[in-house]
């Protein structure tokens, strides 16, 4: 097309929408004309087509902002029911997710074929900013994996316990270790003493990156690990004991070649809670996160290369490596980060308001926090696109935020061993309380005990089909532990530990979990740590931790807790805030039980097992 009459093209378009702003006068703010007036200077200049792209872009979201309403039609698809059509990934043998996604994004940007738009965008409370380019990450990984190699004499498959808050090296280190082959296990920056130690033990980690905050806690227990080479430091002063990251990197070659590593190679580790049992470790290959993923960045997320995009979760979590690392990247999408120390509704708001962020994804429990604040005071000028995963989201939640910004929120189901299992995506109707309809990644079935399919409207276990042939995004197995890995599976299926629903139209819903495993703000907590720990202090005999219903949180830690002859006397109030003190102190602060009730006996089966389900039926006011 020849450039003058391209150029005029836009320029019509952005006069027809001004034309249309003034028909509609009435239903148009102050503040939308404002915008419509900047997205046509902007238009009018002349600057080259990736720009022009970007310029009717900004004029088109400026419009349907202006008139109380998003853009919902998807970038990536037409409809739900074609995405599975066009998801058809190749698992090659060999696949490094640095190597051939994130250094191809490098090259696009060097050649000039790639809009403007930092890989990555880091701000702080004090409105410090980082932005790196994809080729500046390249850059900085490069060097950083130079270290991994030389100095710290890491090979392909070592493993790296890596406990960061949301600092940019969090990145860097994910990418270097692509780049090196060795294995991240990232970890929650308010693990304790103890967590930390179990994860070094277990995991037989050789290296760990943290910074000045938890050095001190790693230094207390470091010296009982026999695995344990290497600890190096995130921070601009040196410590005793350990290599300074920055420091080196610094002094590091950018010159460094991928090492080669196959789809099925492990990659990396989280430990996840469970029932019974200390955490497990769930393993995923390079593929199965490197490649599977593609299906929420493309099609859940729906981003582009001209998106920012912000996921609130936690750096300890699978929810940051989904969103924040693998399919953000894989659209060649800006990953917005704010270092954030703790969620706080008003820096959530404001951010969101300051910056150009066009994607939001967070918990639940963060919307409900939003809701109760007053929507009216910010102006969401970018904003295009909200989910939520971790746990259900009330639907009370999703009709207030939709009162005040106009965006739906579509939510989404997955686990620490998969993918998107299923999801609401642009274009569907939702249906509140539901989580959506399956995602092309998986064959989801509702099925009985014995791996059975059942009927549309049946009550049963959430499944995901695994043979004849196993879908290679899903996890590898929990690491050492086959026994426990085998539990996972029944018949031709993969059961997801969740019980549901799936209705006349292939709408999914949630019924409950089939273990006791809590979900309190997203977060994933096993009752048998929490009792654990209750269990230490010299008052209580015998615990037991259940969900119990919160209007913020959707659930919170309940302990029901059978004292001790001496103490049984003792002032209750002082008594509860004790052991919550006590928990806080033995694990990580966020699993302490916020409710405790003191009972003469816990319910148990004939062969003595605590009846939890009797305990959390009778918390949620079920028959």
């Amino acid at each position: 097309m020849d450039p003058v009459y391209h150029h005029q093209d836009q320029i019509n378009l952005v006069l027809r929408l001004y034309l249309l702003s003034v028909l509609t006068e009435l239903k148009i703010y102050r503040w939308g004309r404002m915008i419509m007036f900047k997205c046509m200077k902007r238009t009018l200049s002349r600057r080259g087509v990736l720009q022009q792209r970007k310029d009717i872009l900004c004029c088109t979201r400026a419009w349907h902002q202006v008139q109380g309403h998003k853009t919902c039609a998807p970038n990536n698809f037409k409809q739900y029911e074609n995405i599975s059509q066009l998801y058809k990934p190749e698992v090659p043998e060999y696949f490094n997710f640095a190597k051939d996604v994130l250094d191809k994004w490098a090259e696009r940007e060097k050649n000039g074929e790639k809009l403007q738009n930092p890989a990555l965008w880091w701000v702080n409370d004090q409105r410090a900013e980082i932005k790196w380019s994809f080729e500046e990450l390249a850059f900085h990984s490069r060097r950083l994996s130079n270290v991994l190699s030389g100095p710290c004499n890491l090979q392909k498959g070592d493993r790296v316990l890596l406990i960061l808050p949301r600092l940019p090296e969090w990145w860097l280190v994910n990418v270097a270790c692509l780049r090196t082959g060795t294995v991240l296990i990232p970890g929650a920056s308010q693990l304790t003493a103890r967590d930390i130690l179990y994860r070094l033990h277990t995991s037989k980690a050789k290296c760990v990156i943290t910074d000045e905050s938890l050095a001190p806690v790693l230094d207390s227990v470091a010296h009982k690990s026999d695995f344990l080479k290497v600890k190096l430091l995130v921070s601009d002063r040196k410590r005793e004991g350990w290599m300074n990251l920055g420091a080196l990197s610094r002094m590091a070659s950018s010159d460094h070649t991928c090492v080669e590593t196959k789809s099925d190679d492990p990659m990396t580790i989280f430990f996840t809670s469970g029932t019974t049992g200390s955490p497990k470790m769930t393993q995923h290959s390079h593929c199965s996160f490197g490649i599977g993923l593609t299906v929420n960045g493309r099609y859940w997320l729906d981003l582009t290369e001209q998106d920012v995009f912000w996921n609130t979760s936690d750096t300890g979590w699978a929810k940051t490596a989904w969103s924040s690392v693998f399919a953000a990247w894989i659209q060649g999408a800006c990953v917005f980060v704010h270092h954030m120390p703790r969620f706080d509704t008003t820096t959530v708001l404001q951010t969101l308001s300051s910056y150009p962020i066009s994607t939001f994804c967070t918990a639940p429990t963060a919307y409900r926090m939003l809701v109760q604040e007053d929507l009216s005071r910010y102006t969401f000028q970018n904003l295009q696109h909200c989910l939520s995963a971790g746990e259900p989201i009330n639907p009370e939640v999703m009709e207030k935020w939709k009162d005040n910004t106009g965006l739906n929120i579509y939510e989404g189901y997955g686990q620490t061993e998969t993918v998107l299992i299923a999801g609401n995506f642009k274009g569907m109707k939702i249906k509140p309380g539901s989580f959506g309809k399956p995602s092309p990644a998986y064959d989801v079935q509702v099925v009985d005990d014995d791996g059975k399919a059942v009927p549309n409207g049946t009550e049963g276990n959430l499944a995901i089909r695994v043979k004849p042939l196993k879908p290679f995004c899903l996890f590898t197995g929990y690491t050492d532990d086959p026994e426990r890995t085998a539990q996972c599976y029944k018949g031709d299926f993969y059961l997801t530990g969740d019980r549901g629903v799936m209705d006349q139209d292939g709408y999914l819903w949630f019924v409950g979990r089939v273990d006791d495993v809590i979900l309190s703000a997203g977060y994933r907590i096993g009752p048998f740590e929490v009792e654990n720990a209750l269990i230490e202090h010299e008052a209580v005999a015998e615990s037991a931790v259940v969900s119990s219903p919160d209007p913020i949180r959707g659930e919170i830690v309940k302990a029901f807790v059978v004292l001790k002859t001496g103490f049984k006397l003792h002032n209750q109030d002082q008594l509860i805030a004790e052991l919550q003190r006590h928990v806080k102190k033995v694990t990580a602060p966020y699993k302490y039980p916020r409710k405790i009730e003191f009972v003469k006996e816990l319910p148990k089966t004939v062969s003595g097992k605590i009846r939890r389900v009797e305990l959390r039926n009778k918390e949620w006011g079920r028959p």
